[in-house]
């Protein structure tokens, strides 16, 4: 795919131009989405109600029939309450990305289970490996969490292959980390989807921003309704339902927390899934334009280059930077030349909390994130600004 034209830029206050150049990421904001902030708040109702419920049932609608929607306050959130759903606790081993946000390791050892990192694919590919994932089954394994690093989605044919492969019959439940992948696809299948639980993020830099929230996917009744009770305190009815005079008190069938959404988070929400499409859009042209302009540099090499699993997300644009290139002189050079850019992600082994875990080693993810560096990108990027971005990479690098 070539693009042709520029991708239009909104020019709003929503951006730090005094700070930087070019921001690793700018919201994709406009008056819409003030418009619908101040609805709800003029509406005098904001903790979670109506409008949630419309959120719900339009980000259900977007993924595809029969797909059940739990709003929740965070993607964290939603990856806790799919362990929790999942019956996931002591004694029992999850099975989780390498290569990703330490979200994915601390809810697992948060219910008391045992986080299993498998390393990535390959330099290619920095997707879980689905054949780790069968080697690392064990009688233990009570669940598999993966991430749609960037946005491009793992094989999902093959991580289900290798589960069935090495589970003896056992049922041991899929969870999809799809915090950078909504909207995108596995074939014709959306992300979240396939797994018996999707975790989505709408977190500030997200494809689909509200600052923080998350959604909670799922085709099963049954995993659908233990996630509306762990949702809000195991309780039977909603403030909303008896301020409306639909019910006068409540029940507990189960424990439960709060996380919830509120209805200003829910507002923005609809907003951005309704312009999610053409954003997803532009981030693939942009994508496409760094592709090209970083062809053949010097030092450095860019994965996913023969994707072809689906259509991604274009969450983020991470590089990896030769073993001789020093990364924090080039963040640095990047920065005095106002571009900000960033790293996705530290390995789990070199946080204090996981030092002494006694991790599995995962050679290929440990050494991709020493070397990984993430470009800036967001919807109203512009071609000038890839170019800036490349010209002076290039430069730094030679």
């Amino acid at each position: 795919m070539k693009a042709t034209t520029p991708v239009a830029q909104t020019r709003h206050s929503f951006s730090r131009r005094g700070v930087w150049n070019v921001q690793l990421f700018e919201l994709n904001y406009d008056e819409r989405e003030i418009q619908a902030a101040v609805e709800v708040i003029r509406s005098g109702w904001i903790t979670m109600g109506e409008k949630t419920r419309a959120f719900e049932e339009a980000f259900g609608e977007f993924l595809g029939e029969d797909v059940l929607c739990t709003a929740v306050s965070s993607g964290t959130a939603a990856l806790h309450m799919a362990l929790l759903a999942s019956g996931v606790g002591p004694g029992d081993e999850v099975i989780i990305s390498a290569l990703t946000f330490v979200a994915d390791i601390n809810v697992v050892r948060v219910v008391g289970a045992s986080p299993i990192p498998v390393d990535c694919t390959s330099y290619e590919d920095w997707n879980i490996s689905p054949q780790r994932i069968a080697a690392a089954i064990t009688p233990r394994t009570k669940a598999v969490l993966v991430v749609h690093y960037a946005g491009y989605s793992c094989d999902m044919d093959a991580i289900d292959a290798a589960i069935h492969a090495g589970s003896d019959a056992r049922e041991i439940c899929l969870i999809e980390d799809a915090a950078h992948a909504p909207g995108a696809t596995c074939g014709k299948r959306p992300c979240g989807t396939m797994g018996h639980m999707g975790c989505f993020s709408f977190f500030t830099n997200k494809n689909l921003s509200v600052g923080e929230g998350g959604m909670l996917a799922t085709r099963s009744e049954e995993l659908h309704e233990k996630g509306r009770y762990l949702r809000s305190h195991g309780m039977t009815s909603l403030t909303l339902d008896r301020h409306e005079g639909r019910s006068v008190s409540y029940d507990v069938v189960q424990p439960g927390l709060n996380y919830r959404i509120d209805e200003i988070r829910a507002a923005l929400g609809l907003v951005q899934l309704d312009k999610l499409p053409e954003a997803n859009r532009k981030r693939a042209l942009l994508a496409e334009r760094y592709r090209d302009l970083l062809e053949d540099a010097p030092g450095i090499d860019v994965p996913f280059r023969r994707y072809n699993l689906g259509e991604p997300s274009y969450h983020i644009f991470p590089i990896l930077l030769s073993e001789s290139v020093d990364r924090q002189a080039v963040m640095a050079g990047l920065k005095d030349c106002g571009i900000q850019s960033s790293i996705h992600y530290p390995p789990f082994q070199d946080f204090a909390a996981y030092r002494k875990a006694g991790l599995p080693a995962t050679p290929i993810a440990h050494d991709i994130s020493s070397r990984e560096l993430t470009l800036p990108l967001f919807p109203t990027m512009t071609f000038e600004q890839v170019q800036f971005v490349c010209s002076t990479l290039r430069s730094l690098l030679a």
